[in-house]
C-alpha cells in the first residue's frame, strides 16, 4: 500500500512515521506542501499516486484561530478540500483528522459519530465545514475525529503541565470541561488500522475513558512523581479567547465496528511519560 501523509512533522505525523511499517510512505510537512496551494497539493499527490492520503496537517491553535479566522478557514477547510480534489483526481482514498470541537458540548453522554455538528469556536467551525465539504467531494472518505491529543515531539497539555509543575508549587486547572485524552502513538496505530480496513464515513478515535483537565493534570503530576499541588478551578476563572466544549467525550462505537480498540488514557499517559524520559 502506498500512503501519503500531510502534516508529517506534527505530533500525530511523527507518530505515524514511527509506527507505520510494511507500506510505502511519503511524508510531507508544510514546507513540502502548503495545503492552501491547490496546484502544489495536486503536484505532490500526482507524483506519489498513493492508495491512501492521511491528512493530519491543520492550524490547531484554538485561540489563535479565534483571532485569525481567515487563516483558520484557509488551512482547516479550504486546504483539505484541495487535498480531497487531488485524491479524487488520482483515485486515492482519504483519511481526514477532525476534532471534538465540531460539537457544542451540551450533551451529558458520549457523542456518537452521527450526532449533529454545532461548533462554538472558529476552529470548530473550520473543522465542521471541512467535514461537510470533504463528504461532498469524496463521499467515501474517512473522517477520524479525535480529542485532547498529546505526545512527544511538540507542544501538548502534559508537556505544559510538567514544565509548569517543575517550577511552581501549585497549578490551577479547569475542572468543568470533560473529554478523552488521546495519545499520538495509539491514535497513529488506530489510523493505520482504519486504512488497512478500508474505513469510510465518520469514526471517533480516542483513548478509552474520560476525565476533566484537572483530573488529567493531577494524573500527569502524580505519574511524574512531582509534589506540585493541582487545584480545580472553573472555566470562567481561566477565561480563554475561544470557547471550549464543556463535554466532548466521543463514543467509541464507530471505531469498534472496525474491531479497533484503544487502551485507556491512564495507560497511555504512563507510556507517554516513559517515552518522554527516553
Amino acid at each position: 500500500m502506498k500512503v501519503t501523509v500531510f502534516g508529517a512533522s506534527g505530533l500525530l505525523g511523527q507518530a505515524l512515521m514511527r509506527e507505520w511499517s510494511g507500506d510505502e510512505i511519503v511524508s510531507l510537512s508544510s514546507r513540502d506542501a502548503d495545503l492552501r496551494d491547490a496546484d502544489r497539493v495536486r503536484t505532490v499527490v500526482e507524483s506519489a499516486r498513493p492508495d491512501w492520503i492521511v491528512l493530519a496537517a491543520a492550524y490547531t491553535n484554538v485561540d489563535d484561530c479565534q483571532s485569525h479566522p481567515d487563516l483558520a478557514f484557509a488551512v482547516n477547510r479550504d486546504g483539505p478540500v484541495n487535498v480531497a480534489q487531488a485524491a479524487k483526481h488520482v483515485g486515492a482514498k482519504l483519511l481526514f483528522l477532525s476534532s471534538d470541537y465540531v460539537f457544542d458540548g451540551n450533551k451529558t453522554s458520549p457523542y456518537e459519530a452521527g450526532d449533529a455538528r454545532n461548533p462554538q469556536s472558529v476552529y470548530g467551525r473550520s473543522k465542521a465545514e471541512a467535514e461537510v465539504r470533504l463528504l461532498e467531494v469524496l463521499p467515501e472518505c474517512c473522517i477520524a475525529r479525535t480529542s485532547w491529543l498529546f505526545g512527544t515531539g511538540g507542544k501538548c497539555f502534559p508537556d505544559t503541565i510538567l514544565k509548569a509543575a517543575s517550577s511552581r508549587p501549585a497549578l490551577d486547572v479547569v475542572n468543568d470541561q470533560r473529554g478523552c485524552p488521546t495519545y499520538s502513538v495509539d491514535l497513529a496505530r488506530a489510523i493505520i488500522g482504519l486504512c488497512s480496513n478500508h474505513a469510510s464515513g465518520i469514526v471517533h478515535v480516542t483513548n478509552a475513558g474520560d476525565c476533566s483537565w484537572f483530573e488529567f493534570a493531577r494524573e500527569i503530576v502524580k505519574g511524574a512523581g512531582l509534589a506540585t499541588e493541582v487545584r480545580p478551578v472553573s472555566s470562567q476563572e481561566m477565561a480563554r479567547p475561544a470557547p471550549r466544549p464543556a463535554y466532548s467525550v466521543l463514543s467509541p462505537k464507530s471505531m469498534l465496528q472496525y474491531r479497533i480498540a484503544m487502551p485507556t488514557w491512564k495507560d497511555a499517559l504512563l507510556r507517554y511519560l516513559q517515552e518522554r524520559q527516553n
